[in-house]
């Protein structure tokens, strides 16, 4: 590895066969090492996600006092501090790009004693984050942000936490954990109410580690409770898997099989989007683990239709929106995506950066406030820049397999925050593409 920034070149690919194990779920990942940190005991964690993000994640949690221990590159064995036993780092914590990091960790640390500070990089310091100080603030926390809404974070300890109820004005599954955290060492009961269901991997994982978590349709609720061990298999991540679904669904001939995806009901929507659109997804060998549905997951080429992406699946698909806009671009007709104004402050602008890409590779687009519509056809060759973002640097790599000739993308290092050894991985899915830093 050299100096510079890091740049894909991927070449028109013939059929993608076999089987592709992806890292492991990202999120669930973040949440394995705060409540194993959290609770009494050691939990053995199987599955880990060893990324920039989940890193950030560990070594906060270590420099809090946490002993963590690796015996091998995905397991971790993590010695729990107790919900008393944190103590102050020796300096600010710095997540790096991780916005679950950065979120769940106000909730952690609002109830503590001590004083913490939170940063990130360039991109993280800019990202909102009003959405968790205020409700964190009714709950009693000492915490503050910059004048525009925006780390660092300054979280002064010794406050008395109180629950609340608290109506979310817009479903997030990071404020909602941020909130359930804090409400594990809050007075009285903490209740969160979604305007729509979000990701609810917090609350399956604080049932593994003992808490009573009341759930009444979009309304879950926590109180103050002490967290003991427990084992967690984290099943792989369906935000990494999308890519390999569109890759199969786009490049003619493509057969592969992605083993134990986790299938959590509210992240599989981009299953029933890309089924929506034509492609060939089969769901088999079901089973669950730490409370987490997962399956085998086997995808074959089969010819897309552009659709008017339905608004009630845009939540449940958040992440995985760059993939689905690249099979947009190789789809028959035209693909409109609204409701989905949450792409415009993710780690970077992905409706802007995704229409800037598919434009430069031929392919016509118009932006709207809350979405785009993709005029489907056959990318061609070209240049892309992904604006330092992990999902559209691997959008358009998957593109690039289907495109006429070749592309280029620049600036691809942040991959290693969601999926290290993507690029090997299509490799051996039969892909073109090689790494190059300039």
């Amino acid at each position: 590895m050299g100096a510079g920034k890091l740049r894909f070149s991927v070449a028109p690919a013939g059929p993608l066969r076999g089987e592709i194990h992806v890292p492991g779920d990202k999120s669930i990942s973040h949440r394995a090492v705060m409540l194993g940190s959290l609770a009494s005991g050691s939990s053995r964690i199987s599955g880990f996600l060893a990324g920039e993000d989940t890193m950030a994640t560990l070594r906060a949690m270590q420099q809090m006092g946490v002993r963590i221990d690796r015996p091998a590159e995905t397991e971790l064995v993590i010695h729990g501090a107790g919900h008393d036993g944190l103590h102050a780092a020796p300096g600010p914590l710095d997540v790096g790009n991780s916005g679950t990091s950065a979120r769940l960790m106000a909730g952690l640390l609002a109830g503590q004693r001590f004083d913490s500070s939170i940063v990130g990089d360039a991109s993280l310091m800019q990202r909102p984050m009003l959405r968790v100080v205020e409700p964190l603030r009714r709950m009693g926390a000492d915490i503050s942000c910059t004048a525009a809404g925006t780390l660092p974070l300054q979280i002064r300890g010794g406050a008395q936490l109180r629950g609340v109820e608290y109506a979310m004005p817009v479903a997030s599954a990071q404020v909602k954990s941020a909130l359930l955290l804090a409400g594990l060492c809050a007075d009285g009961m903490t209740c969160v109410i979604e305007p729509a269901a979000s990701r609810d991997h917090t609350e399956r994982m604080l049932q593994s580690f003992g808490v009573d978590v009341k759930r009444d349709g979009l309304r879950v609720c926590v109180t103050r409770k002490s967290l003991r061990a427990a084992d967690v298999r984290v099943p792989a991540d369906i935000s990494s898997a999308a890519f390999f679904l569109v890759a199969a669904s786009i490049v003619p001939g493509s057969d592969l099989l992605l083993p134990r995806v986790g299938i959590n009901p509210t992240r599989a929507a981009v299953i029933e989007i890309l089924r929506a659109m034509g492609a060939r997804i089969d769901v088999r060998a079901s089973a669950s683990a730490s409370g987490e549905p997962m399956a085998d997951l086997r995808v074959r080429y089969s010819p897309l239709r552009g659709i008017r992406i339905p608004p009630h699946l845009v939540p449940d698909a958040i992440d995985e929106f760059p993939a689905i806009l690249a099979a947009a671009a190789c789809a028959e007709g035209t693909t409109i995506l609204t409701d989905a104004a949450e792409l415009r402050v993710k780690e970077s602008d992905r409706i802007a950066a995704m229409a800037a890409g598919l434009a430069a590779l031929g392919i016509g687009t118009r932006e709207t406030p809350d979405g785009m519509s993709v005029a489907g056809g056959n990318p061609r060759g070209g240049a892309v820049d992904s604006a330092g973002d992990h999902r559209i640097a691997m959008a358009f790599a998957v593109a690039g397999c289907r495109a006429a000739g070749d592309v280029t993308v620049h600036d691809c290092a942040n991959v290693n925050t969601s999926f290290p050894g993507f690029a090997a991985c299509l490799r051996a899915a039969g892909g073109t593409i090689t790494e190059e830093w300039r």
